[in-house]
């Protein structure tokens, strides 16, 4: 497990691009055959890819959590973006088809992966939250969740955001997550931006091509920075940052956030008046 710690925005406005990369951008997620995690110490949040391609894969504490099992303290939330496959906690096995979504309680025995097929195995996009309270396991498809259109193509932003893990949804002690699909001929996310002070995100990117990408956008309103994302990229933005961007084509992104409240529409707009 990878270990990230937290940035000061007075220093993060002097890195350079290789050091911006180092510190936000997750470059590889997703591997054959292997649970990749990222611990970061923005709001103890830890990211993570499971692609069990020829054999079940799962997924333990280790040495960095030091506890008993991965959920001993933590809840789980879990997206497929990849081909069919299961997740077994315990005596119960899920089906996840592609954008189904899973969330594991406090407490439950660790999950085990598993792909129908091999040559198009399962990829899981997992955000992992601190969780002091257990809540029960449900799975949620994308008819499932909550869908809220956005935008217009003539401001190149027409978008789907459908929420699984949220407040009148799947319920959880802090982690919110869900996924936005943005329509053909829409390029923007999130724009004009905005932060919110009492959470960080995460943005996991997926549907790009190998030629394709994402200027993701960050730092502070008025000294933002960006940074080049390829598909199956994930980028950790603190509380005081921006999150947003623009791709070379349509896309669709996992937004996860973890922190003081539940509340989606908590975030602080950015008047574009201040938007350097």
């Amino acid at each position: 497990m990878q270990i990230r710690h937290s940035t000061n925005p007075k220093d993060a406005k002097h890195y350079d691009t290789s050091r911006l990369r180092e510190e936000y951008l997750i470059e590889t997620l997703m591997v054959n055959d292997e649970i990749t995690l990222i611990y970061s110490q923005i709001d103890r949040v830890i990211t993570g890819g499971a692609v069990p391609k020829t054999k079940a894969l799962t997924l333990s504490a280790g040495d960095a959590l030091r506890a008993s099992s991965f959920l001993q303290r933590r809840e789980l939330g879990i997206i497929n973006v990849g081909g069919t496959g299961t997740v077994t906690v315990g005596e119960q096995t899920y089906r996840l088809d592609r954008l189904d979504c899973l969330y594991i309680g406090r407490g439950k025995p660790d999950p085990a992966f598993s792909s129908d097929d091999a040559a198009n195995p399962a990829l899981f996009y997992m955000v992992s939250t601190p969780a002091h309270t257990e809540y029960p396991t449900s799975k949620s498809t994308q008819n499932d969740a909550n869908p809220i259109h956005l935008g217009a193509l003539e401001t190149s932003n027409k978008r789907t955001i459908y929420q699984y893990i949220h407040e009148k949804g799947v319920q959880s002690c802090q982690l919110v997550m869900g996924l936005t699909i943005l329509d053909i001929g829409s390029v923007w996310n999130t724009f004009p931006a905005h932060t919110h002070d009492r959470r960080m995100e995460v943005y996991f990117y997926f549907n790009l091509e190998e030629n394709d990408r994402v200027m993701h956008l960050m730092g502070e309103p008025h000294e933002t920075r960006h940074i080049v994302v390829k598909n199956h990229q994930a980028v950790l933005s603190p509380s005081w940052s921006i999150h947003s961007g623009a791709g070379t084509r349509n896309y669709g992104f996992i937004w996860a956030m973890a922190g003081e409240n539940q509340a989606f529409d908590d975030m602080d707009a950015i008047d574009l008046d201040h938007f350097k």
